[in-house]
C-alpha cells in the first residue's frame, strides 16, 4: 500500500531532532509498502532534501522515502502567532496533497494538532482510510501550562481535537494518559493503541564499564522551551555548589527558546557546574552519551506531563545503559521505580534532585547496576524494532478495515 504520512517536523539522523516518523516509515517500506512523507522546514532537523524550492516546495527520495517538503521554516524560537500561521498553512498545503495524489490509507502525526487537518479532508471527501498518532495531548497541555489562555482559541482546538478523533479510522497514543485522553472523546477503545517511543538498540550501546573518573557527569538532550522546566537544573546546580559537590557536572544538550536566558542566569550566579552544548545529530549522540554517567528526565510539574509524554530522551538513555534520574512523577517515574533503572525525585524539590545526583555519583557500583537495569528494560519492553512492526501490523489492519468499510 501507499501511505502518505504527515509529520510537520519530519527529521532523518542526520539532524537533531526526533526520529520516529524516519524509523517508522522505514519499517513500512521493508515490509514492502510505499511512503510519501510530508513535512515542512524545522530549525533543529535535516529532511535529507538539498535542492531548491519551486513554488514553496521541494521533493526527492531520502532512504527510499519520497519526501515533499514545504517551504516553512519553523522555529520554536518564533512567537506564538507566527508559529500558529506557519502551522495553519502547513494544513492547507497538505490538503492540497491529499486532494491530489493517489494513495491508500493517510497517516498524521501531531504535534501540531493541525497536522490531522489533511487527514480529516481526506476522510470526508475521498473515503481514504486515516490513522492519526497523538504525542502530545493538545489543548490539555497548554492550557495546563498556562500557555494559551484565549477561550475561543481553546474552543477552536477541542474542536479540531474531536474532529481529529473522530474522523480517523484508528488512533495511536504514546503514552498511557496519551491513550485514556483520545479514549475520554468518545473514541471506541478497540480502535486505539498504545505505540510508546523506542529504543535504538543498535545505535545506542550499552555502557561498556562505570566511569572511574572522579567527575560525574548527568546529561540531559532536548527542548529548552518552557514545558522543559530546565531552570530545576540550574536550581539543582546551585545546591550542588554549595554543597561544595565540584566533580558534579550537569551537561544540558539542545537548543529552544529558553536556553538564552538559562545560560545567562547561569552566568549571573557562577554556576560553572553547568554546561551547555549545541544540538548533536541523532548519529553523534550514542558516542558521546557513552562519555557521561547519567540521564536527566526534566519536564515542568504540569500534572498533564505525568502520563501524556514519551520522550524520547528517555528511550536514548536507558539503550545506552545510564542510569536516569527524573524530576516528576508518572508512568516513567513508575517504570525507573520499579525496574531499579535509576532514581525518581519529588518535583519542585532541587534538594532532593540534588540528593540523588550525589547519591549516582558516590555509588557508583550500584549505578552500573542501575545501567545494567536500564539497558534491559529497552531491550525487554522498548526494543524500536519490535515497535515499528506493531506500527505497521497496525496500519495494515486499519488499511484493510477502511477500504472494506468503503
Amino acid at each position: 500500500m501507499h501511505v502518505l504520512y504527515y509529520h510537520q517536523h519530519f527529521a532523518t539522523p542526520q539532524g537533531a531532532g526526533g526520529t520516529r516518523s524516519y524509523e517508522m516509515a522505514k519499517s513500512l517500506i521493508e515490509r514492502g509498502h510505499s511512503v510519501t512523507m510530508v513535512c515542512g522546514s524545522y530549525f533543529k532537523a535535516e529532511t535529507g532534501l538539498l535542492g531548491e524550492y519551486s513554488r514553496g516546495m521541494r521533493e526527492g527520495e531520502v532512504d527510499g522515502i519520497h519526501v515533499i517538503e514545504f517551504d516553512l521554516p519553523y522555529s520554536n524560537y518564533d512567537g506564538f502567532l507566527k508559529r500558529t500561521m506557519i502551522f495553519i498553512e502547513f494544513a492547507i498545503r497538505g490538503i492540497i496533497i491529499a486532494m491530489k495524489y493517489d494513495y491508500d490509507l493517510l497517516f498524521a502525526t501531531s504535534t501540531p494538532l493541525t497536522a490531522g487537518v489533511p487527514g480529516i479532508i481526506s476522510s470526508l471527501l475521498r473515503k481514504k482510510p486515516f490513522v492519526f498518532e497523538v504525542r502530545d495531548l493538545w489543548p490539555e497541555l497548554p492550557r495546563e501550562m498556562g500557555v494559551i489562555t484565549n477561550p475561543l482559541i481553546l474552543k477552536a482546538m477541542d474542536f479540531l481535537e474531536w474532529a481529529s478523533y473522530h474522523s480517523a479510522n484508528a488512533c495511536i497514543g504514546l503514552s498511557p494518559g496519551i491513550v485514556g485522553g483520545i479514549k475520554r472523546k468518545g473514541i471506541n477503545p478497540k480502535i486505539v493503541t498504545m505505540i510508546p517511543n523506542g529504543s535504538d538498540l543498535e545505535l545506542f550501546k550499552a555502557k561498556a564499564n562505570t566511569n572511574r573518573e572522579k567527575e560525574f557527569k548527568a546529561i540531559f538532550t532536548g527542548a529548552h522551551g518552557i514545558a522543559n522546566g530546565l531552570d530545576a537544573v540550574l536550581d539543582s546546580a546551585a545546591v550542588l555548589k554549595k554543597r561544595g559537590r565540584k566533580d558534579i557536572k550537569l551537561i544540558l544538550v539542545g537548543d529552544g527558546k529558553l536556553k538564552p536566558s538559562l545560560k545567562m542566569r547561569a552566568v549571573s550566579e557562577k554556576l560553572d557546574n553547568c554546561l551547555f552544548m549545541d544540538p548533536m545529530p541523532k548519529k553523534k549522540l550514542p558516542d558521546f552519551l557513552q562519555r557521561v554517567d547519567a540521564g536527566m528526565m526534566i519536564l515542568a510539574n504540569v500534572p498533564a506531563f505525568y502520563y501524556g509524554t514519551s520522550p524520547n530522551k528517555f528511550f536514548d538513555y536507558i539503550a545506552s545503559g545510564l542510569p536516569v534520574i527524573n524530576n516528576y512523577p508518572g508512568w516513567l517515574a513508575d517504570i525507573i521505580t520499579e525496574s531499579r533503572c535509576g532514581i525518581a525525585a519529588p518535583p519542585e524539590n532541587p534538594a532532593a534532585f540534588a540528593d540523588a545526583l550525589e547519591y549516582i555519583a558516590d555509588h557508583r557500583d550500584e549505578a552500573a547496576e542501575m545501567g545494567k537495569n536500564a539497558r534491559m528494560l529497552a531491550e525487554r519492553n522498548f526494543d524500536r524494532v519490535q515497535l515499528a512492526e506493531r506500527f505497521v501490523d497496525w496500519l495494515e489492519q486499519n488499511a484493510k478495515e477502511g477500504l472494506a468499510a468503503d
